[in-house]
């Protein structure tokens, strides 16, 4: 198992933990973190975009000018492609990006980018993450303290509307829970910050 330092929330190491080698020692696979990915980004296509085709521009239904003798090259419709006003060649229609991967597979692309955090060096659990009060700058110091520079996300074990509003203003931090992580935060994400608790809960869901 991977021994990880535990730190508090002035930044002072204050013991270890052991992480479970089936979420956070997993065999990295590059290819399924890349289609974890690329469903999420196609998740959240709207999919709405619309032009309209030769056939559905209103208009053009006379022949501009007759076949032959006008030295002109031959017209159908005003509306055809090459000309101003005309329709779009091959217009987008309005479709569903969305595909499928089965949960084994999104498991093993967590599995695989929660173990490059560690391997990496770019995980940090805390003893845990607590705010009295709605205080941005409550959190802003932990970061300070825990020598965060970079995008960071934060997953606390519980729902907590005094650090997860806090951290809300806080540019390029982001908090989520146990049951809401995904494969495109965490890889967008510098450093993953996990409390003791919520790492205990990925493993007990992920393992």
């Amino acid at each position: 198992m991977a021994k990880v330092s535990v730190y508090n929330m002035e930044g002072k190491e204050v013991g270890n933990i052991d992480l479970n080698d089936a979420v956070f020692g997993a065999k990295i696979n590059e290819h399924l973190v890349h289609m974890a990915v690329l469903q999420q980004l196609a998740d959240n296509r709207q999919g709405t975009q619309k032009a309209k085709t030769r056939s559905e521009v209103s208009g053009g239904g006379r022949k501009p000018w007759r076949q032959k003798g006008t030295g002109h090259a031959r017209q159908g419709s005003i509306r055809a492609p090459q000309w101003k006003g005309g329709g779009v060649v091959f217009a987008p229609v309005p479709r569903d990006y969305s595909f499928k991967l089965n949960k084994k597979e999104k498991r093993a692309a967590l599995k695989s980018v929660l173990t490059d955090k560690v391997q990496t060096g770019k995980l940090i659990v805390l003893e845990a993450l607590t705010s009295e009060e709605y205080k941005t700058k409550n959190i802003k110091a932990v970061l300070t303290n825990l020598k965060v520079e970079d995008k960071a996300l934060i997953v606390i074990a519980d729902k907590d509307e005094k650090v997860m509003k806090s951290a809300a203003n806080l540019p390029f931090v982001e908090t989520a829970l146990p049951n809401t992580i995904n494969v495109y935060d965490i890889l967008k994400a510098g450093t993953l910050i996990l409390t003791k608790d919520a790492a205990q809960k990925i493993e007990e869901v992920y393992a």
